[in-house]
């Protein structure tokens, strides 16, 4: 086990005096078996009043409204995580599911099928393309290898750019630029896996990076379905499985619904914003 301190602290500061909208805060991670928090504490300026639920994917939303108009919004949440996932490759694949290619079970079908959506034609005719070079045809490859092999593709062949903008580009602009940020690989990712007959989900949260102390980011991966194992998370940013660092706070069938942090104002439209994160490991 593994225990990690998260800071993440977001300040919107307004040209002038605003009228809050309801913001809805994404910011406590999924607990599971392998994933505890320890603690966690959410201070908010000006106050809010806060309301908890489960969305429909089992995320912890958080809504925040406000009585007071302000010309600075402040979110600081702090928690320490119990990390169990140390193992990210034990785990075993049911055995009809073992080799690519593979059909899910018709029970499996009714609940996974808004994650197998496909994208476009020509998208699929681009990844299917590209993909192609990444296995011989014939070869008899499992499921794993196949799924590791893309992200191990794009890790050491696409450049990685820190963007600023807002939105994650589609499959086709990924593969045309040859550039993206974790998000843009993320979808990459999701729509190649679809293309393979298998579901696919955006998830974000949190990544330790490993020899740079106190040092953490925002980040984003996806999760693949395999029977027998469950959704289990490939990271195409560093080309490996989601481990030990990753921390998943939110997934969605759909990269645009889960921001960290998504609210609305009344007021002159000009503001900035400054986000810094922190994770670091305990002892």
């Amino acid at each position: 086990m593994q225990r990690y301190k998260i800071l993440h602290r977001t300040y919107y500061n307004f040209s002038s005096t605003v009228t809050l909208g309801p913001h809805f805060l994404r910011l406590r991670p999924r607990e599971d078996y392998e994933l505890r928090i320890e603690s966690f504490s959410l201070n908010i300026t000006p106050n809010a009043t806060l309301l908890w639920h489960r969305d429909a994917e089992g995320n912890s939303v958080a809504t925040a409204t406000f009585d007071t108009a302000t010309q600075q919004l402040v979110f600081e949440s702090e928690l320490i995580i119990q990390q169990y996932n140390e193992a990210p490759l034990n785990f075993m694949v049911a055995d009809y599911a073992v080799h690519y290619p593979f059909n899910y079970t018709q029970d499996d079908q009714v609940l996974l099928s808004p994650y197998m959506q496909l994208p476009d034609q020509d998208t699929q005719q681009q990844i299917k393309q590209w993909t192609q070079q990444l296995w011989q045809a014939g070869e008899k490859i499992q499921t794993y290898t196949a799924l590791q092999r893309i992200a191990s593709h794009i890790f050491k062949n696409f450049t990685y750019k820190l963007r600023e903008e807002p939105g994650v580009q589609t499959a086709k602009e990924t593969l045309a630029c040859n550039t993206g940020s974790c998000r843009d690989f993320a979808q990459l990712f999701m729509d190649a896996a679809k293309c393979m007959g298998m579901a696919a989900r955006f998830v974000t949260g949190y990544l330790h990076a490993p020899g740079l102390d106190a040092a953490g980011a925002t980040h984003a991966w996806a999760e693949v379905y395999l029977p027998g194992a469950g959704w289990k998370g490939f990271d195409p940013t560093i080309g490996a499985m989601a481990g030990t660092d990753h921390i998943p706070v939110a997934v969605a069938r759909l990269s645009k619904s889960v921001p960290p942090i998504e609210g609305s104002f009344i007021g002159e439209p000009k503001s900035t914003l400054d986000v810094g994160v922190w994770v670091s490991k305990l002892a």
